[in-house]
């Protein structure tokens, strides 16, 4: 035992030269000096490296994004520490001990590896934060524990933004109620909270989780804006003529599509295209569009879209199919989570939402707003990224009015959607009308999809929109 103190102090060779010699002395002489070499250690301190540890999804390298903090600084525990990208989402890592960074291992945007130190953290071992065997090795955690905040027995979703905003607002996230996935709080929640100004917890409402919190401008909503009207304007950044070719390694997202992409490739696609009147679903989004909005949520087209797809795929489950490598089995998803793919700074995403099949579009509306907020801040979690069993693209919010998307595996079947356009149309008399008119483009696996399924299952998906009302026999 006295050999395994001296080896494991981190002292220097003159204090373990003077315990050594109290071998010869008595047994209380001996306690004084054992407890005078472990004080003399925790004057100094001890040393932790800590390892970045395995995140899940079979990660095994992550982009470093964003460091909390610097050399020097004092950290306590569920403190955040930096933020790293893979190439499926965003993860915040938090601190596991309380005491100051001595060393960051990794700059911005260096490749960190799971199992390798991310920093040096100094603690002060007489307040039993670890144990003596982790200050050579620290042990690796759950996809839990550093993704969320313990605040006194109680676990906290947020992001770092969030928690920095409630910070400088002097707002304990205990006294919050979250109002996105898993009771996560929003930067919405913060400023509600704020607004409210009652200094007390709020009660939690039975909808807390599908009805956020009013958006941050109390203004009366005006007329929607018509994107597809905008007028492209340049992106504002320097042009800089170096007169040199530059290289840089592929990485997060990027790295992520040039993976899914090259497995799509093995998938013989087929397209079938359409188009779409939604001359009545837009005057139903303009009746529901006010309504929404004082529940706190934006209503935009897509949760029609989702929803109709979900419809869809109750009577053609195929569409809603995985195929294994060898080809030999099908399994039929019971869960229709419908991914939307999104456009954001970090490249193309494509988060989903989950158990549509049991969603109202209002739920679909409140889930696709906080997949928005999160994906906009490069927040999304591995859980949104995941999973998918069906994919939408709405090319048409950029401008595009046809494409030709490229199936996501191991799903089956895309779809992607222009834009609307007022075109002139004829109607059952002869007469011409100004028509509100979306095409589609899908694209499905031809080895177990055939042409017809894919042209009975739009014609299906058409009549929901062009009719929504007919939505409402369907509905559970």
């Amino acid at each position: 035992v006295c050999i395994h103190r001296v080896r494991s102090c981190s002292s220097l060779p003159s204090v373990k030269s003077k315990y050594v010699c109290v071998f010869d002395r008595s047994a209380l002489k001996f306690s004084q000096q054992q407890r005078l070499l472990r004080t003399s250690a925790v004057s100094c301190g001890q040393i932790v490296q800590f390892k970045l540890s395995d995140i899940g999804e079979g990660i095994t390298e992550v982009t470093v994004k964003e460091w909390y903090i610097k050399e020097g600084d004092s950290v306590s525990q569920f403190d955040s520490i930096c933020e790293v990208q893979s190439d499926k989402a965003s993860v915040t890592i938090t601190s596991r001990y309380d005491g100051v960074i001595r060393k960051l291992h990794y700059s911005i945007d260096d490749i960190a590896f799971v199992g390798k130190p991310l920093v040096d953290i100094e603690i002060d071992a007489s307040k039993g934060v670890a144990p003596e065997e982790d200050v050579v090795e620290t042990p690796p955690m759950s996809h839990e524990e550093h993704t969320h905040q313990e605040i006194k027995g109680h676990k906290t979703l947020a992001t770092p933004a969030v928690r920095r905003l409630a910070m400088e607002n002097n707002i304990k996230l205990s006294e919050v109620v979250g109002t996105g996935k898993d009771n996560r709080i929003l930067k919405e929640d913060i400023l509600n909270y704020l607004a409210k100004q009652t200094g007390a917890i709020l009660p939690p409402s039975p909808k807390a989780e599908i009805i956020p919190p009013l958006p941050k401008s109390e203004t009366v909503p005006g007329a929607p804006k018509d994107k597809a009207r905008k007028i492209p304007v340049p992106v504002s950044r320097p042009i800089v003529f170096s007169g040199k070719d530059k290289t840089e390694p592929v990485t997060g997202f990027q790295k992520a599509m040039v993976k899914t992409m090259s497995a799509a490739l093995k998938i013989p696609h087929f397209g079938y295209c359409d188009e779409i009147d939604l001359t009545q679903l837009v005057q139903l989004r303009e009746q529901l569009k006010p309504l929404a909005e004082i529940r706190g949520v934006q209503l935009s087209f897509m949760p029609f879209f989702i929803k109709a797809a979900s419809l869809g795929l109750l009577q053609y489950p195929i569409l809603n199919a995985s195929l294994d490598e060898n080809c030999q089995n099908v399994t039929y998803k019971a869960s229709h989570n419908i991914g939307i793919a999104m456009d954001t700074e970090q490249g193309l995403i494509v988060p989903n939402v989950k158990n549509v099949q049991v969603c109202s579009v209002f739920d679909i509306a409140a889930e696709l707003n906080r997949l928005q907020s999160l994906g906009s801040a490069g927040q999304l979690g591995t859980s949104d990224l995941t999973g998918g069993t069906f994919t939408l693209s709405n090319i048409g919010t950029i401008g595009g009015t046809y494409a030709k998307p490229v199936i996501l595996p191991p799903e089956v079947a895309i779809g992607a959607l222009g834009k609307i356009q007022v075109v002139p149309r004829f109607n059952g008399k002869g007469e011409v009308f100004k028509a509100q008119i979306m095409n589609v483009s899908w694209s499905a696996d031809h080895r177990i999809i055939d042409g017809a399924t894919m042209a009975r299952f739009s014609n299906l998906w058409k009549s929901y929109l062009e009719s929504p009302a007919s939505m409402l026999l369907d509905l559970k």
